[in-house]
């Protein structure tokens, strides 16, 4: 079924355990979620998919995870989805690309859009569909020089899935969303900064060291207001001022009930600086 045909790499059927090619940590607060699978330029399988999801959803449960770091092994970040992996379902019947679609690349996308724990895309190389906008679904994106981002669809014939048009639009505006997803040409991570699909782009060598440093500054903020700042973002951009007002009065009556706000006026006052605990 064609939900997101991305990869064009040759490469052998996955092998190992969804916990080997989708490695796990966490450190210091910061839950590091690695694809690992570098042959695949990092396609991600059905079995990956779900471990990612879950993972995910952890992090937001855990109350010792702040924040969390989408990362990749190899030359590349995702270069799609391999949907070799899924469960069969027998002979096609209308519906079913269209069921896929909902239950695998956009129940994807929707894990990082709702995770209550800040999301940081280190992008080490090609992000490509489903990749491309697993990183862009992200609330902070850092890219290495070498990272190109590819709207890849187009050239197979295919919609963009897995939320592309919906994010795309968001973020650069509707004219470049189209021409990206209208030709598939290959942007630089310069030109994806320019535009606005990248907070910082950084040489090679510097990503991971990037990476942790942002991370753990996510991770040592104050973790409820920065899950609450995030849903406020993220639906201020489908509400009317109404109703994004009334939101951001709600969510700030909430945050006032943590330990960290009151931390943070405390500290205020007190000419300190404030110790966050995440609660």
């Amino acid at each position: 079924m064609p939900s997101s045909p991305e990869d064009t790499t040759d490469h052998a059927d996955p092998s190992g355990s969804p916990e080997s090619l989708i490695l796990h940590t966490t450190d210091n607060g910061v839950s590091w979620i690695t694809l690992n699978r570098p042959e695949a330029m990092n396609a991600v399988t059905w079995d990956q998919r779900e471990r990612v999801i879950t993972l995910l959803a952890g992090a937001s449960a855990d109350p010792a995870v702040r924040a969390v770091v989408l990362t990749a092994t190899g030359r590349g970040f995702c270069a799609g989805a391999d949907l070799r992996g899924a469960p069969s379902a027998g002979d096609r019947v209308p519906g079913d690309v269209a069921r896929t679609i909902r239950l695998g690349a956009q129940r994807l996308i929707a894990a990082v859009l709702d995770c209550e724990k800040p999301v940081l895309a280190a992008v080490n190389g090609t992000a490509a569909g489903i990749g491309a906008h697993l990183a862009f679904a992200c609330d902070l994106v850092l890219a290495a020089e070498s990272a190109k981002f590819i709207e890849v669809f187009v050239r197979r014939g295919l919609v963009p899935d897995g939320g592309g048009a919906y994010l795309l639009p968001r973020l650069i505006g509707p004219q470049r969303a189209k021409e990206l997803m209208f030709f598939g040409d290959a942007l630089p991570a310069a030109e994806a900064e320019r535009l606005g699909l990248v907070n910082r782009t950084v040489p090679d060598e510097e990503l991971a060291a990037t990476a942790r440093a942002w991370a753990q500054r996510l991770a040592d903020g104050p973790t409820r207001a920065l899950a609450l700042t995030k849903q406020l973002v993220n639906a201020s951009l489908d509400a009317d001022r109404a109703t994004a007002f009334a939101a951001e009065a709600m969510a700030q009556e909430i945050n006032m009930t943590t330990r960290d706000a009151n931390e943070g006026v405390a500290s205020f006052v007190e000419r300190r600086a404030p110790k966050y605990r995440g609660i």
